[in-house]
């Protein structure tokens, strides 16, 4: 059995995350299907739209923690550089994806949620941005390029959960679904429009709307990086260790008690 299932038809690619006893978190395996698979749609003179959904209870659990703690890294860097990105993950595609979220969308899963052109999720699917849990930046992207009100964007960071009912009532979501079962029709509704469209159209237009997303400017994305140093870097993967073993996490903060008030700051506010 694949960890990624293709169908091919009718202009569009579907392309289903398929490791649901994992909740098809992104092991080094999925990583690299999911590089293939996006490497093929590229390439394709025959498929213009692709749709991205999981298998199982999940959309995509992000990171595998199990692999994360069995490589001794985090986060993406737990897999070979190989397949660590890809061309979906690194915005190089020209062509549209649309995500059907089936079900959990966690950390990784959730910015794969982000990064789409369209976003149709069945009632009950769970999103959050895990990144805060992990003892990575909280998840600054997703609320901001999602253009959502600042108070909401701060939620998210701080790894709330959200449903996908509430995500709709906010505008993150294109269609919401009332059964599973209508996931995927929906989505090749949204792909057939596409398609009806003429190809320097789709292609100029999709060009010019990825144009005009919300980016985080370089000074804050400085700042994420030296944020990303400040605190004691063992609660990076005793964090993954706890989850691992289903137990309490216990944390250490910092190196140094002073080391809390030392928070870096963009330069205007120094």
């Amino acid at each position: 059995m694949s960890v990624v299932e293709i169908e091919r038809g009718d202009g569009v690619m579907v392309i289903r995350m398929n490791r649901p006893e994992r909740l098809n978190a992104l092991g080094t395996e999925l990583r690299a299907g999911l590089k293939q698979a996006w490497e093929e749609f590229d390439a394709s003179t025959e498929y213009e739209v692709a749709i991205l959904t999981g298998t199982g209870r999940a959309f995509c659990a992000g990171e595998d923690m199990k692999e994360s703690v069995e490589r001794g890294t985090v986060g993406s860097a737990a897999a070979p550089d190989n397949v660590r990105t890809n061309l979906f993950s690194e915005g190089k595609l020209d062509k549209p994806v649309i995500v059907a979220v089936n079900g959990f969308a966690m950390g990784g899963g959730f910015k794969i949620v982000d990064q789409a052109d369209f976003r149709v999720a069945v009632r009950g699917a769970v999103f959050e941005s895990s990144e805060a849990k992990r003892w990575l930046l909280g998840g600054y992207e997703h609320g901001h390029m999602g253009t959502l009100p600042h108070a909401i964007a701060s939620e998210i960071a701080f790894a709330f959960r959200f449903t996908a009912e509430r995500l709709y009532e906010l505008g993150y979501l294109n269609r919401l679904v009332d059964e599973a079962d209508q996931l995927l029709p929906t989505a090749q509704e949204m792909a057939a429009h596409l398609l009806t469209l003429p190809p320097a159209s789709r292609v100029n237009t999709l060009a010019m709307m990825r144009a005009m997303r919300q980016r985080v400017p370089q000074e804050l994305e400085e700042l994420a990086a030296r944020l990303k140093d400040h605190g004691a870097k063992e609660d990076l993967m005793e964090s993954r260790k706890a989850f691992a073993e289903k137990r309490p996490p216990r944390f250490k903060g910092w190196n140094h008690p002073d080391d809390r008030k030392r928070t870096p700051k963009l330069a205007a506010s120094n």
